[in-house]
């Protein structure tokens, strides 16, 4: 199977309804505001009906506060966890389609989070879809952007509650 990552697969099948500025590298600057609302506002509805149906399930604590704890959960866990999906995608890549290469890596961290509260599993796997198809992206371009693009999209994911932890009551 050839290593050459393309966006090709992303303009027809599942992954083709989002907007093309997502499914090609193109305009840096505007991929990240675009990808987080496209992340935070499914995320946010995924989270009401969650807490909805389920209430009973689990959420994370996170026993950190302060500017420390808004650092962590706001700047170092994105970034740690985007090298972490690029290692990931990069091995899935060798033996998967982009697309299958995606759902799985969103399934994964999907996952890998609801082991620490099963309801945040539930409401991550959305942004880690595009975060995962941001990567192989903007791979084709560069490894900085590929890494840069969704650890950017992941800081301004985690910033709102990364407040509400650090500084909340």
């Amino acid at each position: 199977m050839s290593q050459a990552v393309t966006a090709a697969p992303f303009r027809e099948g599942p992954l083709s309804f989002f907007p093309k500025l997502l499914r090609e590298p193109g305009r840096a600057w505007l991929v990240v505001p675009v990808a987080w609302l496209l992340c935070i506002v499914p995320s946010l509805g995924l989270a009401y009906l969650v807490s909805s149906v389920a209430p009973q399930l689990d959420l994370p604590e996170f026993p950190i506060k302060g500017h420390v704890g808004f650092l962590a959960l706001a700047v170092f866990a994105p970034v740690v966890e985007t090298l972490i999906l690029a290692a990931i995608v990069t091995v899935l890549r060798l033996f998967l389609s982009p697309t299958l290469t995606v759902f799985v890596s969103a399934a994964g961290w999907g996952l890998a989070h609801s082991l620490e509260a099963s309801a945040w599993g539930l409401v991550v796997w959305w942004p880690f879809l595009i975060m995962s198809m941001l990567y192989l992206v903007w791979r084709e371009r560069s490894i900085w952007l590929a890494l840069a693009i969704p650890a950017a999209v992941h800081m301004m994911q985690n910033a709102g509650p990364a407040y509400q932890v650090a500084y909340g009551t």
